[in-house]
């Protein structure tokens, strides 16, 4: 009766009952769950037209979870019955046996049951797993060839992206596969008595030998496969003697042919477990024993060799044995990342004096970009703000445009709806998402060009009651004109920003944008209505954009997605409603084309009239050979990271392309994808997978679009980081590592540790035929700070243009973080900088711009101020500059323009051409002596320049800032004044300070903008 007992007790009825109805309702709740998003993205990607991808994907995960977990499932349950198949019919009496009885009597009744449940839990598992191998399949299914072969064993590349990555897959499911069913075959066998621990007679049966040796035998079969594909990974291993991926010396001479050993030995040894367990003695030693040499030779072959070759052959000889490796790396990350076609150009930079044609020139100078996106986003937003929740994100960007005939660039941003910015009142629901919709207006400004008030001169997107447009530092007229400015779709915009537009009837609910006159003159040429109420104009959403919800299920299936049960209780949710919602750029373009890594800092432009988000797109990989592999997420981070540039994920690749070129459209939200490097043959792979069409041809973009693509600023820092040591191509040199060079940190704060971020130009470098719109950073040599090259990344006839200008070694010539520290270390100018950053200020830097000139180099940054007030935005004061080797000639002036001319009279004072004097000025007295009483004249502009100091103090404090310009201008005259009775008091026939008075005061807040360039 004891034998007979179960061994867990039995549940009532009413608890299995009770755990049957929560199941039910989890798996309910989570099918409904996966239901409503499975639909509602149906709806999303039929709004974008972009069906196909979103059956592709999923008929690819059904598909690999259908087939990779039913072949599972099946495997173990095979084995599973075929080892309960195999039992003895008759078994030893022992203790063992009898314990073993219970749960034999247990699983016996329902043994399919369990085998069932067992398998299904083992193939869910593998199936959710291999579901998420759906990138994987459809390039093994749709890749091509690349037209090259590995250097070892000429096999096409292809194989190494496409196939290779899907077999290593397919292997760890079989070797998964295998161990699972020889664990599970033999707790069978041991329940059910084939094997045995206990009495007499033999520990196991010739049935269950005979299964789990074949067991054994077909995973040492697959350790035989995994040997033949380890010989083609071992070209993407890490090569420790050479610190570069590839294979290399030990590794082809000893590791590979170890590799190829130990594969057939895994052979004999797999026919030896079945022959000899099964055919010949039946006994488990001698499989046994060639097991144990299977082990041995892979420790001593395949680990204990290789590590010989390499620490006693190779380690003594490295640069010699490594040359041909280290030779293949080089080439082949220099094809992997674009970098093959580097024009890499010697610039002697042996002039130290000003030229005079800087004052003169009208490619270089004349294009010098002033404003920094990254610090005037305050500024825009204080400016062009209007109203409280519109915002312009914290970095604005840079493009170029064509206004009177003249190409030069601009800093632009879009007056996008923030609404973390909505006050309680306004942040309801309905007014969150029914009223407050959208934003409007791209604003751009000259980057080379400013107010008197050290503002930006805004040529477009002003609403017609903006504090700039008072003090005439605005445009008479829309230089950049859009005919539709609304902006429904915004990097500001996050998941929960989802938009409820149309409406039923003449009533317009959508608040559109202020307006100075009413609101009872509407723009033709943008379908405005007049307003209902004096001061602000609504609006209602006419695009294509945005899923109908008009219908009931609709509205129902929406309440469920978003858990808001307004869609079905609210008025302003109407038969004519729309819903927007993935509405930012980046993750719409993400959503559309999730087989693409997307660049961190998407643009707006204006294309036609309409406002377009540009995103870069890039094709990677990870499996190609010999090339270096990076981590996309270390390798472009830098100041700017998180502060209005994306971060990438921590994705390691060693091959990319920037293939993509897409755009949103900023009003109705339209997706295009278009190939802009049509020759890569991943992006052919994913197109193929789609269908062939969902990438558009590179034909059919439009030369307006094409005139707004800039190099992709991730895709330049990961070629400038590998520049800084592949541009050595010789593999002696590049083993030596003394040419490397590395990215200087920033400028004005080198302790931070943050990197310099490259910085987008209109310029013409030496040997180019004329200005360019490029991506430009300089590079100092590994560990040391003065300057090695400038690198450079454009678009030539719409091909990407990779550009170094190498300096010669040990030059004179200072780096970015040397030249801040020199510029504002200067005598004169830290005086006048300690004046601008009183107590009640603080000076900002902007882009240190480092510029090929006249054989030399010129150095620019600009200086802001910024008031300690609130709501103070940052105004360009000063402009600091700099010739030479960063020190000899440097300048702190009110603009550009006089900046460049006293460079140029420094240059023309300098004795012979040579630099001159310390151009901080005289020291200061040193011991202990009193310094001399000013009387006079001297006396007088003394104390005016000290009343100056004493009224900028109160105007920063007061945050007037028309008093602030005012004061400023006063401190000017003073200053200039001061230095002129110092001259008269003191006459010296040698040349002044490099601090030359400024030329002219700025002018004042009411006086119309000046180039400044």
């Amino acid at each position: 009766m004891v034998m007979r007992s179960s061994p867990l007790p039995r549940m009532s009825r009413r608890g299995r009952v009770t755990i049957g109805v929560l199941i039910g309702v989890f798996v309910l709740f989570t099918l409904l769950g996966w239901g409503v998003n499975a639909w509602t993205d149906w709806l999303w990607f039929d709004e974008v037209r972009y069906t196909q991808v979103f059956t592709g994907v999923l008929a690819t995960r059904l598909l690999l979870f259908l087939v990779i977990g039913l072949g599972m499932a099946v495997i173990i349950a095979g084995n599973l019955w075929l080892a309960h198949r195999l039992r003895p019919q008759l078994r030893p009496h022992s203790a063992e046996q009898a314990t073993l009885e219970r749960y034999r009597m247990l699983l016996s009744p329902r043994l399919g049951t369990w085998i069932a449940l067992a398998s299904a839990v083992i193939g869910l598992f593998a199936g959710l797993s291999a579901q998420s191998r759906w990138g994987q399949w459809l390039l093994f299914r749709n890749g091509g060839s690349f037209g090259v072969k590995d250097p070892e064993f000429n096999v096409d590349i292809g194989f190494y992206v496409f196939q290779l990555p899907f077999w290593r897959y397919l292997l760890g499911v079989g070797f998964t596969a295998v161990v699972l069913a020889l664990l599970g075959a033999l707790a069978v066998h041991y329940i059910f008595g084939g094997v045995r621990l206990q009495g007499v007679g033999d520990r196991m049966t010739n049935a269950a030998r005979a299964h789990l040796s074949t067991l054994v035998a077909v995973f040492v079969l697959l350790k035989a496969i995994a040997y033949v594909l380890d010989q083609r990974a071992m070209l993407l291993e890490y090569n420790e003697g050479a610190k570069l991926y590839g294979a290399g010396y030990a590794d082809i001479n000893a590791l590979l042919p170890a590799k190829e050993i130990l594969a057939w030995i895994a052979v004999v040894v797999a026919v030896a477990i079945i022959v000899f367990s099964n055919a010949w003695m039946r006994n488990l030693v001698w499989p046994g024993i060639a097991l144990a040499l299977l082990g041995v030779s892979a420790v001593a072959i395949g680990g204990i060799y290789p590590w010989a070759v390499q620490t006693f052959e190779v380690k003594p000889s490295a640069r010699d044995k490594e040359a041909p490796y280290i030779d293949r790396s080089i080439k082949a990350t220099r094809a992997a990342f674009g970098l093959t076609d580097t024009k890499s150009t010697s610039y002697a930079a042996n002039n130290l004096v000003p030229p005079a044609n800087l004052a003169t020139d009208t490619s270089v100078v004349q294009n010098v970009r002033l404003l920094d996106p990254q610090l005037v986003s305050e500024t825009y937003t204080q400016l062009q703000q209007v109203r409280g929740f519109y915002d312009f994100g914290p970095k604005l960007d840079i493009d170029r445009y064509a206004v009177g005939g003249k190409t030069s660039d601009y800093v632009v941003g879009v007056r996008e709806i923030n609404y973390d910015e909505l006050t309680p009142q306004q942040s309801n629901w309905i007014n969150r998402h029914t009223v407050y919709t959208h934003g409007y207006g791209l604003v751009a400004a000259p980057a080379n060009q400013i107010c008197g008030n050290g503002t930006p001169f805004f040529v477009s997107g002003s609403l017609g009651d903006s504090k700039e447009e008072a003090q005439g530092c605005t445009s008479a007229t829309e230089q950049i004109p859009a005919q539709q400015p609304r902006i429904y779709y915004g990097e500001r915009m996050t998941a929960d920003d989802y938009a409820i537009v149309g409406q039923t009837g003449d009533r317009d609910v959508e608040f559109d944008k202020p307006t100075s006159t009413g609101g009872d003159k509407p723009n033709p040429t943008d379908g405005d209505k007049p307003a209902p109420t004096g001061g602000e104009q609504y609006y209602t959403y006419t695009g294509e954009g945005g899923v109908d919800i008009g219908s009931f299920p609709r509205r129902l299936l929406y309440a469920i997605k978003e858990q808001e049960s307004n869609f079905l209780l609210s008025e302003a949710v109407n038969k004519d409603s729309k819903l927007l919602y993935v509405r930012n750029p980046r993750d719409r373009v993400e959503k559309v084309a999730p087989f693409l890594t997307l660049d961190g800092d998407p643009y707006p432009a204006v294309v036609n009239g309409r406002v377009l988000w540009i995103v870069d797109g890039y094709t990677t990989a990870a499996t190609y050979p010999y090339a270096e592999r990076v981590n996309l997420q270390a390798e472009t981070a830098d100041e700017l990271t998180g502060r209005g540039t994306f971060q990438l994920a921590r994705e390691n690749v060693n091959y990319i392309r920037n293939s993509v070129k897409a755009t949103v459209d900023a009003y109705d939200g339209t997706v295009k994808l278009y190939a802009f490097d049509d020759a890569d043959p991943v992006l052919k792979a994913w197109n193929k997978a789609f269908g062939g069409d969902l990438v558009l041809p590179k034909g059919d973009i439009p030369p307006e679009l094409a005139e707004h693509f800039r190099y992709p600023a991730d895709l330049f820092k990961v070629q400038r980081n590998l520049l800084a040591r592949f541009h050595v191509t010789n593999p002696g040199d590049f083993y030596s590592g003394q040419d490397f060079w590395q990215v200087p940190n920033v400028p004005d704060a080198p302790d931070s540790g943050a990197k310099q971020p490259p910085y987008y130009l209109f310029t013409q470098f030496p040997g180019q035929d004329g200005p360019r719109f490029q991506l430009t950073s300089a590079v100092t040599p590994n560990r040391r700070e003065n300057l090695a090259a400038l690198i450079s990344g454009s678009y030539v006839d719409g091909q990407p243009h990779l550009e170094v200008l190498e300096l010669p070694d040990q030059t004179r010539i200072s780096g970015p973080v040397q030249v801040h520290q020199q510029m504002t270390n200067n005598g004169d100018i830290r005086q006048q900088l300690n004046l601008l950053s009183s107590g009640q200020s603080q000076v900002q830097y902007g882009n240190l711009l480092s510029l090929p000139f006249g054989n030399g180099m010129l150095y620019v940054e600009p200086v802001y101020v910024k008031s300690n007030s609130q709501n103070a935005f940052p105004q360009l004061q000063r402009v600091l500059l700099s010739y030479g080797d960063g020190g000899s000639y440097v300048v702190l002036a009110n603009n550009l323009s006089d900046g460049i001319k006293q460079l140029v009279e420094q240059g023309k004072r300098a004795p012979g051409g040579a630099p001159p004097p310390s151009s901080g000025g005289t020291s200061p007295p040193t011991g202990g002596t009193t310094p001399p009483v000013l009387t006079g004249e001297l006396a007088q502009a003394a104390g005016r320049v000290q009343s100056a100091i004493t009224e900028v103090k109160a105007a920063q404090a007061s945050g007037d800032f028309e008093r602030y310009g005012r004061a400023l201008k006063t401190l000017d005259e003073a200053m200039a004044a001061f230095q002129e009775a110092q001259a008269a008091a003191n006459p010296s026939p040698g040349p002044g300070p490099s601090g030359s008075p400024p030329a002219s005061p700025p002018a004042s807040p009411s006086s119309s903008p000046t180039p400044n360039g």
